[in-house]
């Protein structure tokens, strides 16, 4: 399966990540780019250890299987999953900024390697080995980065 662990798939995604504007057309959802873009930059933050959100009661339920179907196999998050609503974007955000952040944490999770994952148990899914965060936070990117047709 792709990780974002793996520094030819980062570099992958940081291209795709340049590529988008804040004119790329939105195939499913709500969110603009930028505000996608933020979005996907707090899941970074949470792999990372640099916010620990709390878990959420329906994740204690639902998170073992949901992870399960979750890293089966390479099948890309579905349109329109929810989301945590600690990762929700209610305002506006810059595209550029919110870009350039997500590339540099984008970095940051590569570089750091598996010793760079958080021990903190996922809001949803609960604890994760870093093998499963870099697969999480690369089908987390690429689910927003389909979403603007990229």
């Amino acid at each position: 399966m792709k990780s974002l662990l793996d520094k030819a798939t980062a570099n992958d995604t940081n291209t795709r990540i340049s590529k988008l504007t804040s004119a790329s057309p939105r195939q499913w959802g709500k969110m603009t780019p930028g505000q996608a873009m933020a979005h996907c930059s707090i899941g970074l933050e949470h792999a990372l250890g640099i916010s620990k959100p709390p878990r959420v009661f329906i994740g204690y339920i639902f998170g073992p299987l949901v992870r399960w179907l979750a890293f089966k196999d390479d099948a890309p998050m579905k349109k329109n999953s929810p989301t945590a609503p600690v990762m929700l974007m209610r305002e506006d955000r810059d595209m550029e900024t919110e870009q350039a952040k997500l590339m540099t944490l984008v970095n940051q999770f590569v570089s750091s390697g598996r010793g760079g994952c958080t021990t903190h148990p996922h809001a949803f899914f609960g604890k994760l080995t870093p093998d499963q965060w870099g697969v999480l936070m690369y089908k987390h990117l690429d689910h927003h980065l389909r979403q603007f047709g990229v």
